[in-house]
């Protein structure tokens, strides 16, 4: 429930997840609601912190600015965070399986039982059931980062968090198409009622991009009752080109010195482990500046900023180069990465594959491109 293939580590899950679909049948949490691609992505995020302490503890926290930058919200925008919470308040996840002892069990609860912004701290929790449900790798599969990066439409992100619960049993089984819609978050729209509209604008671009993006190749299949679909399930193989991510990797980042300032802000040693594998520490150690440069505030044991202090040209630069990247909309930063991706070859596209807007391989060219996207935007800057 973010990132490239280039630089990804290719390990099996961990135990735990490879026990988890073996002698059982897999089953799924459904969330429906009208979730947007990041308060999904938001979603996972906060899921994969609070994993390794879902049942053993109430709530859980982490900073709030560091949280806005993990999703890609500016670290300052406190407004758009409020509303994403809010919506995963609002959603519902819903589960319909056998229990432990076999007898059939039917269950909702809202996706976040409460959440709350206080001191620079988001704290959240999950209701006691779901927390249960959410923790058993028999019922649910954690979303790797490295998968969710890739992911720029929301309607493909859904179809994917549902299938790839099933992965192990290599179908969906059948859904009718209330419950897709549902599922899909387009339940209101009576534009969708209509099993070809659906098909034309939730369902075809939804399979293309979760074959395109993700580590597993899923094909629609229909039932019908003469020229009306009845039902439609989504068969499920592994994508040949890309290998089922452990969302337990990084062991080695623990020593990390970046790894301790994100322990230092409430990240969870899951969520630091992962974020460090997908970013690289020179990212993450200049976003954690960032975050104590804005905050007015560092994390403990380590040394703030003068705030008089000028910052370098070189910090100049990449703060509006994150301005600029942040302003644009989820569609915009697909394409402007694309676009500049295909401008590169050899290391400076690995390079960038790993490090994005920040990568030093790339900073004159990068500052370039941003020239060409918005005319003066380093108008003022030192050194540029």
């Amino acid at each position: 429930m973010d990132s490239q293939i280039g630089d990804i580590p290719r390990e099996r899950l961990t135990a735990p997840l490879r026990r988890g679909a073996v002698k059982k049948p897999v089953a799924a949490i459904h969330v429906s609601g009208k979730l947007t691609l990041l308060q999904r992505k938001l979603s996972n995020v906060l899921l994969l912190n609070a994993y390794d302490t879902l049942t053993s503890q109430p709530r859980h926290q982490i900073d709030a600015r560091t949280l806005c930058l993990m999703i890609g919200y500016n670290s300052n925008d406190m407004e758009t965070l409020k509303a994403s919470l809010r919506g995963l308040a609002e959603a519902v996840a819903e589960w319909d399986m056998p229990d432990a002892g076999g007898q059939k069990e039917w269950g909702v609860s809202a996706l976040l039982a409460y959440a709350r912004l206080k001191g620079g701290v988001c704290e959240y929790a999950y209701s006691p059931a779901l927390a249960e449900k959410l923790h058993d790798p028999r019922v649910f599969a954690l979303i790797n980062l490295n998968i969710q990066r890739r992911f720029t439409s929301g309607h493909a992100l859904a179809l994917y968090e549902n299938c790839y619960r099933f992965v192990r049993r290599g179908s969906t089984g059948w859904w009718t198409p209330d419950l897709f819609r549902r599922l899909m978050g387009v339940a209101d729209s009576p534009y969708y009622d209509e099993f070809k509209h659906l098909n034309a604008r939730i369902i075809k671009p939804a399979v293309a991009g979760v074959n395109k993006t993700s580590n597993i190749v899923v094909t629609p299949e229909l039932r019908k009752m003469g020229r009306v679909v009845t039902e439609i399930r989504f068969r499920i193989a592994e994508n040949p080109q890309l290998s089922i991510l452990d969302p337990d990797d990084g062991e080695g980042h623990r020593n990390t010195e970046v790894y301790a300032r994100l322990r230092a802000l409430g990240v969870s040693d899951r969520l630091a482990r992962q974020w460090i594998a997908e970013h690289g520490e020179p990212h993450l150690r200049h976003k954690l500046d960032y975050v104590a440069e804005e905050g007015g505030e560092s994390e403990p044991g380590v040394s703030p900023r003068d705030p008089k202090a000028p910052l370098s040209p070189r910090a100049q630069r990449l703060e509006r180069i994150q301005a600029l990247a942040a302003a644009r909309t989820p569609t915009q930063r697909d394409a402007d990465r694309r676009m500049f991706l295909a401008r590169l070859s050899g290391p400076r596209h690995d390079d960038f594959e790993r490090h994005g807007w920040m990568s030093a391989l790339n900073a004159e060219a990068i500052a370039a491109f941003w020239e060409e996207v918005s005319p003066g935007a380093f108008d003022g800057t030192e050194g540029l």
